[in-house]
């Protein structure tokens, strides 16, 4: 993973989700991928949450946020994270556990 940003935003995350023995992929968007689906889709304790990870002042585009909107239909629960709530993600996944 390059050092940008971002990438340190998903080793936080990845981090979390380690620790917490979440099942966790990052979905390939490219061939038969999916555009807009999340960085990071993962499962804890029954539960599907997909992680959007921005950095700086980047938000979700409009492909982004309808993926989620999808998601939460659904029944998943959608996170955008960034390096200022990632703890935001650990809270919810030990109130999960």
């Amino acid at each position: 993973m390059a050092n940008t940003p971002e990438a340190k935003v998903k080793q936080q995350a990845v981090k979390v989700l380690k620790e917490l023995g979440a099942y966790y992929f990052f979905p390939a968007t490219h061939g038969y991928g999916r555009s807009g689906v999340p960085d990071i889709i993962c499962c804890m304790k029954g539960k599907f949450i997909a992680i959007e990870c921005k950095a700086g002042n980047n938000k979700p585009t409009a492909l982004q946020l309808y993926e989620m909107k999808l998601i939460t239909v659904a029944g998943g629960t959608p996170f955008v994270i960034d390096e200022t709530n990632v703890s935001a993600l650990r809270g919810y996944l030990l109130a999960v556990l």
